[in-house]
């Protein structure tokens, strides 16, 4: 695989994963535009879903710690805040992991990969964005966050299965309308993301190992390494972001990229 390739997937793995414009979307069109590329291959899928998980880990390493040790609190049955939000964020992902696994696993995920799919949902989920966006602020702190509210936005996942609809976008346009300011929003939706991402790499993983082939790990190294730092640099940008200005620049983003989909589909007839 050329190095200009690994570069490019590691970039847009790192800067769309966390941002509300979608991810799977980006890489699924990033190989329609550039002639000759082959898709990547497990190895490097779970390179760069390794290098994201590991950016937001360190980057929310008080949370992590917290959810360490509510995962500690819940397996001695011990009640705390830690354990709250640990057993919130393990309820809120069971269902895109099962869902979205059996999804995968029938490969009923080909029928959504599709650009004019893509196009739309783009377009559709850009906009619930910029309405659930304007909901009053009214509520600060992950220790306030309600089981009610926790499962709401755990569902809204379930809309990420769609290639363009973004789990982050879905996820903090949930908790917007829930009346979450911007950052508690972002700061849920990317700890939902590290079950999401150990999921998603963990089947990448089973798959890599069914195929029993001869990878290239100097490659995956590299986008491991790439995905990380972009990553990280992305979600400390994004968060200080959500501090002062609202997501209205990610919705433009998303209609014009949907309109822009849409209409090269239309024109050149792309196929994934």
């Amino acid at each position: 695989m050329p190095l200009v390739q690994l570069i490019v997937l590691a970039i847009v793995q790192g800067v769309t994963e966390f941002l509300p414009i979608s991810s799977s979307a980006h890489l699924i069109l990033a190989p329609l535009l550039v002639p000759g590329w082959d898709d990547q291959g497990a190895l490097i899928d779970v390179a760069s879903h390794v290098g994201t998980l590991l950016a937001v880990l360190v980057y929310f390493r008080s949370e992590t710690l917290m959810l360490v040790r509510g995962g500690l609190d819940a397996v001695s049955f011990r009640p705390s805040d830690d354990r709250k939000l640990f057993l919130q964020v393990a309820a809120a992902s069971v269902p895109i992991i099962i869902i979205g696994g059996l999804v995968a696993a029938t490969g009923a995920i080909d029928a959504l990969r599709n650009p004019y799919v893509i196009g739309v949902a783009s377009i559709v989920f850009g906009v619930a964005l910029w309405h659930g966006d304007r909901a009053a602020t009214t509520k600060e702190g992950l220790d306030r966050i309600s089981w009610r509210e926790a499962l709401a936005i755990g569902a809204a996942q379930l809309l990420a299965i769609i290639p363009g609809a973004s789990r982050s976008g879905v996820t903090m346009t949930a908790a917007r309308y829930l009346g979450w300011s911007r950052q508690e929003a972002a700061r849920f939706s990317m700890l939902l993301a590290i079950p999401t991402i150990l999921a998603v790499g963990g089947f990448a993983a089973i798959e890599l190992a069914m195929e029993g082939t001869n990878e290239d790990f100097r490659a995956a190294a590299i986008v491991l390494v790439l995905s990380f730092l972009v990553a990280w640099g992305v979600v400390a940008l994004f968060m200080r972001y959500t501090q002062r200005m609202n997501f209205t620049p990610f919705v433009i983003y998303r209609i014009l990229m949907g309109v822009a989909v849409i209409g090269l589909t239309w024109r050149f007839g792309l196929t994934v």
